[in-house]
């Protein structure tokens, strides 16, 4: 009778000990023996980022890498940032009314109220992004830029 997944000493992925392992009597000490009996697992995790995720993670601030690695005004910059936000954020009240608008689940007082809320929530926006728009141009004038900087500002703004 045949003995179904048994070892067999050439069998076991173990090789030999090296000739001055074994003892006087020809024998494995105890404490190799266990230690060459026990295998080593080595685990590792690979990971792998997509080109935007790199994009994404290569500066600190996220999107405004750009911004903070112009040779601008650290006020412009920061100007430049904010209006940026706000732009995003507008963006994002525009989808989700577009979102309300299609939920089909929603009463048309609901939808009427979300929407409304939504529409209040960008007035404020476009208020705050109006300010910000005129305390850059009012800082550009004052700050004497080259036109080196103004262009990059410029090319900063109009960017998304």
């Amino acid at each position: 009778m045949a003995a179904i997944g048994t070892l067999n000493p050439g069998s076991s992925g173990v090789g030999p000990l090296p000739e001055g392992v074994r003892d006087s009597a020809g024998a494995e000490p105890e404490t190799v023996s266990a230690l060459s009996a026990t295998p080593t697992l080595v685990e590792s995790v690979k990971v792998s980022l997509s080109g935007e995720a790199l994009e994404k993670s290569a500066g600190f601030g996220g999107d405004n890498h750009d911004i903070e690695g112009s040779d601008l005004p650290e006020n412009v910059q920061q100007l430049l940032k904010m209006i940026r936000k706000f732009r995003q954020q507008i963006t994002e009240k525009n989808a989700r009314i577009n979102a309300v608008m299609a939920d089909k689940t929603l009463s048309n007082e609901e939808r009427t109220a979300k929407i409304a809320a939504l529409k209040s929530a960008i007035s404020a926006l476009n208020t705050g992004l109006i300010t910000a728009n005129l305390s850059l141009a009012k800082v550009v004038d004052q700050s004497g830029l080259t036109s080196e900087q103004n262009m990059k500002t410029a090319s900063l703004l109009t960017k998304d």
